[in-house]
């Protein structure tokens, strides 16, 4: 069993099914509204994603907003960290002031080509893809040293390594490998990409039960039919099913008030995330879901009290530790 250094690795080893949100700062100096999602889902999840620069979209340092985050609000953060921008002193750079600055969770991500983003003149680096961050993260953590080998000052840092996957690959053998050298080099759990379908949820989580490293289903609560229709057309390897995609038409095309519209997107997503959660709440492999509600943290409640996880007062989660 690895070692826990986050609360997000002890309630995660605690065997409770367990929530994770996300949190996507912008390009701006004014997190408020982050910190405001943060302080509504504190009561719901267990640790918030950071975003880094999704989409290779510029947005304010990761670091400084999981940073704020966790001290503002109390929310432990998991810091999303991409190579896609940086080299390996840059990398090593920001995680040790990562670790001075309390955060003990990373999401080690290859990242998104520059093309994709708001400046595609920008220079793309990928010195290293996530399997050499992951391994890199794994020798600071146990070793105290760097990719070199050279020692690092003082303590070790201390952090539980997170990696992504994309259940919905196909074909699924290439993730397949990729995961399993992720494993290889160290990784202490697994956030998936979002996935619609509970059939592709199994098996991706039956494949990886042997290898012992907790997985986190990434669910994504749709608040609107333009969000869904753009997840749709413009979001690779995800599908969103035809059927809920129809239904969330026929409510952008209803003559309801705004209000009222959005009430029926609320009962669309909890009709489609409930069973689908409940499902793998009972399947006993899977440690939790990763809710990608960003902007939506209002249903997050009402779909964990109808999933059964809050009843009716919210999850407590342990206070920080500054170990």
């Amino acid at each position: 069993m690895a070692k826990a250094h986050s609360d997000l690795l002890k309630e995660i080893q605690s065997g409770r099914f367990i929530f994770t949100g996300e949190l996507e700062p912008r390009k701006t100096i004014d997190i408020t509204d982050v910190l405001t999602e943060a302080r509504t889902l504190k009561d719901y999840v267990v640790a918030c994603n950071v975003t880094d620069n999704p989409g290779s979209h510029t947005s304010i340092s990761s670091l400084v907003a999981s940073y704020l985050v966790q001290e503002k609000t109390g929310m432990e953060v998991i810091y999303q960290l991409r190579c896609s921008d940086r080299n390996r002193i840059a990398l090593t750079s920001d995680l040790l002031g990562a670790a001075a600055l309390g955060i003990r969770n990373v999401l080690a991500l290859t990242g998104d080509h520059t093309l994709l983003g708001d400046m595609p003149n920008a220079k793309p680096v990928f010195d290293m893809d996530s399997t050499n961050l992951i391994g890199m993260i794994r020798r600071m953590v146990d070793e105290g040293r760097d990719l070199e080998g050279n020692e690092i000052l003082g303590p070790r840092p201390q952090f539980n390594i997170g990696a992504a996957a994309n259940p919905n690959a196909d074909p699924i053998e290439p993730e397949i490998l990729k995961i399993i050298r992720k494993i290889e080099s160290g990784v202490d759990f697994i956030q998936t990409q979002v996935c619609f379908d509970i059939q592709k949820a199994l098996d991706f989580l039956r494949m990886f039960k042997a290898f012992n490293i907790p997985v986190l289903i990434g669910i994504f609560p749709m608040k609107s039919y333009g969000t869904a229709q753009y997840f749709a057309n413009y979001v690779p390897g995800v599908s969103v099913p035809g059927e809920l995609l129809e239904k969330f038409k026929k409510v952008k095309e209803s003559p309801n008030p705004k209000e009222e519209k959005q009430a029926m997107y609320d009962a669309l997503n909890l009709e489609f995330l409930v069973p689908f959660i409940k499902e793998l709440m009972n399947s006993g492999i899977c440690a939790g879901c990763h809710i990608m509600s960003v902007h939506y943290t209002e249903l997050i409640p009402k779909l964990l009290k109808e999933v059964g996880a809050i009843t009716p007062e919210p999850l407590k989660v342990a206070p920080l530790t500054k170990s």
